[in-house]
């Protein structure tokens, strides 16, 4: 008898434990992002190890920019985060990651200052979803005519990522307030303040680095970016 009610005890000690989640892979936690005062650019856990690889799920950043001449850029599904390149200080984001790739850069620097992590599978997102993945691809760069600039595929999908290779860009700059303004690693072209219209640009992005476009007259918020990778 008291053998069995031992064994009793253990087994409902287990189901206890189990069911209150003893034991399973935590999602969510407290992450550190660093930009500055040097060339430098961290994306760590709260222990500060590097972070390659996450689960999907909420977390929580704390963001310390410590140089005026530079930001920390987060950006990938369904994250698009920055600080800005003139300001100081810290900042708390929450944000929440999905399987996809994930990069952190700094926007004036970002050839040198920049990482990248997965999430869940780490599958960059499909071709014809929201990035543009593959060589001779169409955009279209619309700015204006309100305080807005987008660079989407022509099927309409925000561009978040993209190959390197030559792109057949539609920039529709719909008013004279702003201009739309594209600078990659080997290209640097924009429209004029006063222009309004349509032009195509042939794009060459022959390595690796940050696609960013803007409006320069508003580029404190009208600028967005786009990983450029091989």
């Amino acid at each position: 008898m008291t053998r069995l009610l031992t064994l009793a005890t253990a087994l409902a000690a287990t189901t206890l434990l189990t069911a209150t989640g003893g034991g399973a892979t935590p999602t969510t936690g407290e992450l550190q992002a660093r930009v500055g005062p040097g060339f430098t650019i961290t994306f760590t856990t709260d222990s500060g190890a590097r972070i390659t690889t996450l689960d999907p799920g909420a977390y929580t950043i704390q963001v310390e920019d410590e140089s005026s001449d530079h930001n920390f850029h987060l950006f990938g599904p369904g994250v698009d985060r920055s600080t800005t390149v003139a300001g100081e200080g810290k900042e708390t984001w929450t944000v929440t990651f999905k399987d996809g790739l994930y990069t952190y850069v700094c926007d004036p620097h970002s050839s040198s200052m920049r990482g990248s992590f997965t999430v869940g599978s780490g599958s960059p997102p499909a071709t014809g979803g929201s990035s543009a993945t593959t060589a001779k691809t169409k955009l279209v760069l619309t700015s204006g005519p309100g305080f807005t600039i987008t660079l989407k595929t022509a099927a309409g999908k925000a561009v978040k990522s993209m190959r390197t290779g030559t792109y057949t860009m539609t920039v529709r700059d719909r008013s004279k307030l702003h201009d739309a303004h594209v600078v990659a690693p080997g290209f640097n072209r924009r429209t004029t303040v006063p222009f309004v219209g349509t032009q195509t640009w042939k794009v060459k992005l022959a390595k690796p680095g940050t696609l960013r476009f803007l409006c320069d007259s508003h580029a404190s918020s009208m600028r967005g970016s786009a990983t450029v990778v091989r």
